[in-house]
């Protein structure tokens, strides 16, 4: 119950968006060089960042994607294409800077720190961030994937994470994971807190054929029964059928809400943490910016359920971070619209409202 108080601690920081500043971010852009609106989308995205900071002129010279790394004894159950080792592997070539997350990462000038949270062995890097709840969860579809004390434990290490980069100066957070399997507790979770049908909810992953896919429904299907989750006890539902990596996320969530800092949502398994922080903090849905929607099964409808539109749409399903490192080039375009681009005023061109006002009211 202490580990739940400190929790509940973190959620009770996080407040409404700051109107006043979302204002003077739009009254701003009003009278720049340009119609009024005519940078569509950008324009909203300005104004939210206002809001999320409560600077009219945030920028976001520091930034980071945090990849939450962990197993899923679901895989036991053949329910991915690749085998759980993979983990490892990969966590090896993030933290080598060899995934694309890295690459898309080092474009948009933003840290990956790469977290242990929940991997089934043991590796040793001293860049690799240690938070490594228990080695894996236990297969959900024979029981529960985890306490619930070890879920609110990954989602306070997820919140310690965050405050030891925003200690550090980052300012701007993208939600990541690494784990072979994610997508079928992602698809329980999504299932049961929406109630969306389990074959909506299941896509591919990995790239399963028909027959496999068929298979992991059944699977999600048989942990759902058995566990029995109560859609109205979201950290239950985290517990019985989520995954390590989930309930790390959710605490990045709720952390960057908490701090009042920008937090962008990658794919469906972030999707899935985010609604899981939506569900315990309502209030922290206005803090997170969707990047894109995946290619996987229930995402779209699991954005609408946040009722979250994403900022681009370019068939991605890898995971990793990487839809949302890329929309960092969209939220530095919008930074940079507020802070270099020039208003009527200062350039010397007419147009701006007051101008149009001034000279319909003369005689």
């Amino acid at each position: 119950m202490e580990r739940e108080q400190i929790l509940l601690d973190w959620i009770h920081q996080i407040g409404p968006l700051d109107s006043s500043a979302g204002q003077a971010a739009a009254a701003h852009l009003d009278q720049l060089t340009k119609p009024p609106g005519s940078l569509g989308k950008i324009e909203e995205l300005v104004v939210r960042l206002a809001g999320i900071t409560g600077e009219t002129h945030a920028s976001y010279d520091r930034k980071a994607v945090i990849v939450m790394a962990a197993d899923h004894g679901v895989v036991e159950e053949g329910v991915s294409a690749f085998p759980a080792v993979v983990t490892q592997q990969m966590v090896h070539n993030f933290l080598a800077g060899g995934a694309a997350v890295n690459v898309l990462a080092r474009q948009a000038a933003a840290e990956v720190i790469c977290v242990d949270i929940g991997i089934d062995g043991d590796i040793e890097h001293p860049e690799l961030v240690q938070r490594s709840v228990r080695k894996g969860t236990a297969n959900m579809a024979h029981g529960p994937a985890m306490s619930r004390e070890e879920a609110v434990t990954a989602i306070l290490a997820g919140i310690e994470v965050v405050k030891d980069a925003y200690d550090r100066g980052i300012r701007l957070f993208v939600t990541g994971e690494m784990g072979i399997g994610n997508t079928t507790p992602s698809a329980a979770v999504t299932s049961v807190l929406t109630g969306i049908q389990v074959e909506a909810a299941t896509g591919r992953g990995t790239g399963i054929d028909d027959t496999r896919l068929k298979h992991k429904e059944e699977v999600i299907k048989k942990a759902i029964e058995l566990n029995r989750p109560d859609s109205n006890d979201p950290l239950g539902v985290l517990a019985k059928v989520g995954g390590l990596d989930i309930a790390g996320l959710t605490g990045v969530i709720l952390a960057a809400s908490a701090l009042k800092c920008p937090v962008v949502i990658d794919g469906y398994i972030s999707t899935t943490a985010a609604l899981i922080a939506a569900r315990l903090a309502p209030l922290s849905i206005h803090y997170m910016i969707a990047s894109h929607k995946s290619e996987e099964r229930g995402h779209a409808g699991l954005l609408g359920e946040l009722n979250l539109e994403p900022m681009i749409h370019l068939d991605m399903r890898l995971g990793e971070g990487t839809g949302g490192v890329l929309c960092l080039h969209i939220i530095e375009a919008a930074s940079r619209i507020m802070k270099e681009m020039a208003t009527f005023t200062s350039a010397g061109i007419s147009g701006s409202h007051a101008d149009l006002d001034s000279e319909e009211s003369k005689p």
